[in-house]
């Protein structure tokens, strides 16, 4: 259930950034970062990546709250593409791959060839979740807020639901060579 709360949390929040600007204060709408950062306390026995990502939202809230200031809740897209590229980046430093780990939930032997494709795959994620995070950040230093929004509240969405059919097609094909 906490899983799904911050799943909406998440998607959700630069639409509730956006609506709430210039109706109520930023040290405010930190709440909503605080109750983000909230969802990953069961996943600290999980994972130290969880535990830093939660410590760094709630450093974003503070800095909100302290300064009263948009900035800090803005950047917390930057920083959950900044942990999902570390996430992900670590995984190719000590495999499996992260997507070798999801693809083995469904198939546990995967041929040589299917484990150099998940690691390409998770290669181009961690290349996404650099882009993503960069534009996330330039529109959150340098765009207005309806930009921002339409950015990580929509655009980020409809690109990494791209990537997914995209990889979807490909890894069908490559099935299909293969005979995986």
């Amino acid at each position: 259930m906490l899983a799904a709360v911050a799943v909406v949390l998440t998607i959700l929040y630069p639409l509730v950034i956006w609506l709430g600007q210039g109706q109520v204060e930023p040290r405010w709408m930190a709440a909503i970062l605080l109750l983000a950062a909230a969802t990953r306390i069961p996943s600290f026995k999980l994972s130290q990546i969880a535990r830093w990502s939660m410590f760094a939202a709630l450093a974003l809230a503070a800095c909100a709250v302290w300064a009263n200031a948009l900035l800090p809740l803005k950047l917390y897209p930057v920083l959950v593409n900044a942990v999902l590229l570390a996430v992900f980046g670590f995984s190719l430093a000590v495999p499996p791959s992260m997507v070798e780990r999801f693809a083995r939930l469904r198939e546990p032997d995967l041929p040589p060839a299917a484990v150099a494709y998940t690691r390409r795959v998770t290669q181009v994620w961690c290349v996404f979740f650099i882009f993503n995070g960069a534009i996330a950040l330039g529109t959150a230093l340098w765009a207005s807020a309806e930009v921002w929004s339409l950015y990580t509240g929509v655009i980020a969405y409809i690109l990494m639901g791209l990537l997914f059919g995209l990889e979807y097609l490909v890894r069908l094909r490559f099935k299909r060579l293969h005979h995986v």
